[in-house]
């Protein structure tokens, strides 16, 4: 007995193009096939291409967050007292670097998975509820991005102004070489969180065509 093995429709239209692109007989309703395909990959493509941008931008803004450490002397009424400040002081930038670390692992495996089918020429996306996943989890992301960043700048815009009616001073003075590797992955956060919206967007694109 032989079981009949079952090729999906896109596979078999680009096999069917494919080999009639090399014969140079396209022509008709195949042209338009052929276009639809190439316009796929295209999108496709643009896809990966946000997965790596994505995973880029929170490597960065990880790597800048967990080198923010530096020591110091600051002046209070008139005091001269030593200051040291480290990222893993404030829950806020642990926060960050908890969920960066968390959208690189998420980013990655998405990149594999989808730089695989990719490579064999198959839908980088396999079903709607894959798509639904997908979609479900940049959003999160996305958020979880949005709250890191947003509590991370509070933090770092009270050690640049001080605290009001105190002598508490700018930290960020004595503290620069800090407070601007601070600066920057909260920069590279929220530019991580546009791409995981981005990323949403296709997605939901995706869905509206299938």
């Amino acid at each position: 007995m032989v079981s009949e093995q079952r090729i999906p429709d896109e596979t078999v239209q680009e096999s069917k193009v494919a080999a009639l692109e090399s014969s140079g007989t396209t022509s008709g309703p195949l042209v338009g096939a052929a276009v639809g395909i190439h316009r796929r990959r295209r999108d496709e493509a643009l896809v990966l291409i946000l997965r790596v941008l994505s995973i880029l931008t929170s490597v960065i803004a990880l790597s800048f967050m967990v080198t923010a450490k530096e020591s110091s002397i600051v002046s209070i009424y008139g005091f001269q007292l030593p200051v040291h400040s480290k990222w893993s002081f404030s829950e806020s930038y642990e926060y960050l670097v908890g969920v960066s670390a968390a959208v690189v692992a998420h980013s990655l495996l998405q990149l594999l998975i989808g730089t695989s089918r990719f490579l064999r020429k198959s839908s980088v996306i396999r079903s709607r509820n894959h798509a639904w996943v997908i979609f479900a989890a940049d959003q999160a992301f996305a958020y979880a991005l949005m709250s890191a960043g947003s509590a991370a700048s509070g933090v770092t815009n009270l050690n640049r102004t001080g605290i009001r009616h105190t002598a508490l001073p700018n930290f960020c003075k004595p503290l620069h070489k800090f407070c601007d590797n601070v600066a920057i992955s909260i920069a590279f956060t929220f530019i991580s969180c546009f791409l995981l919206a981005t990323s949403s967007v296709q997605n939901v694109i995706w869905l509206s065509q299938h």
